[in-house]
Order: C-alpha cells, then structure tokens, then sequence
C-alpha cells in the first residue's frame, strides 16, 4: 500500500533574505555524493568523523544513504564568535575511536576560512590514519585563508553568511530545511 504523504512548502524564516537551496536539493545533493562515497569505498571499512554542531544534519542524511560498512564518531570544535572567524580554533572534544591505520572521512558542515577545517584534518592525521579525506556540505572559496583539500564538496556559495540545515547564526537557525541567507540586519555590529 502507497501512503502519499501531503507537504506544504517550506516558508521562509522572517530573518532570511532568500534561500539557497531548498529541502529538495540538499537530498539530491546529498544521494551524488553518498554515490560517489559508496563506490570510492567499496570494499572498505569507513570511519565518519563528523565536526559538530554544524555537520549533524548534513551526516545524518548523508549516512543512512551509504552503503558501506561505517562507523561514526565525532569531534567538536569552536573558532567562531557571531559571524566572525576568531582564526583561533578550539578542540571542545575529541574522537573515541582509534583512528590508526582506518580510512576516515571528516565530514563539515561548511569550509570557509579553512582554519577549523585544517585544524580537524590535522588533527585527525596525528592519530595515524591509513587515510583522511574531507567531504563538506558547502564551500565558500571567497573566503580561504588556509588551502584544505576537500574531495567531496556539495554546493559552492557565495560570501554571505548562511544558516539552516545545522548551520547556525549564535546556536540560532539550525532547524531551519533549507539553507538561506541571513539578512544582515540580523548580524551583530
């Protein structure tokens, strides 16, 4: 039996000047890159190590469509205040799993700066991996002060600050399906 269900389209928040990409397109986004995981590691064992709080929604639909034997962990790190990069990054908590010899795939929810990114990779690298590849959500090339290579990428936006879909503005916005815009008069001086 077919249950169809009825949706009502996405409004947008009062505080978003317009939407990048809707529910819809992050999960088409979202299935090419769980194929492109799937047949690069065919075959192998995968540790997830998600950076949090960002990444938590883009990993969670991302994992239930792969297809290979994954195991997930995370880490938590803090570099920003409001819109603003501090260049300082912070382990808040770090991985539990022994990462020796493993192929890891760190995922995040947006590379901007690059500075939290390579910090995780680094980070990630020291406990011996066989390998680390990096797959984020969004990429914001304007704004690289720290090259991070990054092998899967889902969408390249512009330099504006963006939240929804677990980014956040201040712990705010995460919840929103859809990635939008903030409108600037929402952003602290």
């Amino acid at each position: 039996m077919q249950v169809l269900l009825k949706t009502r389209k996405a409004r947008i928040h009062p505080d978003i000047e317009s939407a990048l990409y809707s529910a819809g397109q992050i999960a088409a986004r979202t299935n090419a890159l769980a194929r492109r995981i799937n047949k690069d590691y065919e075959g192998r064992d995968l540790v997830i190590v998600g950076v949090l709080k960002g990444s938590f929604m883009f990993l969670g639909d991302l994992l239930r469509r792969l297809t290979v034997p994954v195991e997930v962990d995370f880490l938590s790190l803090s570099s920003y205040i409001g819109e603003r990069s501090t260049e300082m990054v912070r382990l808040n908590f770090d991985v539990r799993l022994d990462l020796k010899d493993r192929d890891v795939l760190l995922i995040d929810d947006i590379v901007d700066t690059g500075f939290s990114l390579a910090f995780a990779r680094k980070h990630i690298l020291s406990k011996e991996p066989q390998d680390v590849e990096v797959c984020v959500l969004l990429d914001k090339p304007e704004r690289r002060k720290v090259l991070v290579p990054v092998r899967y990428t889902g969408f390249v936006v512009p330099d504006r600050f963006v939240v929804g879909y677990g980014l956040d503005y201040n712990e705010r916005y995460r919840e929103l399906p859809y990635i939008g815009i903030l409108k600037s008069r929402r952003l602290e001086p």
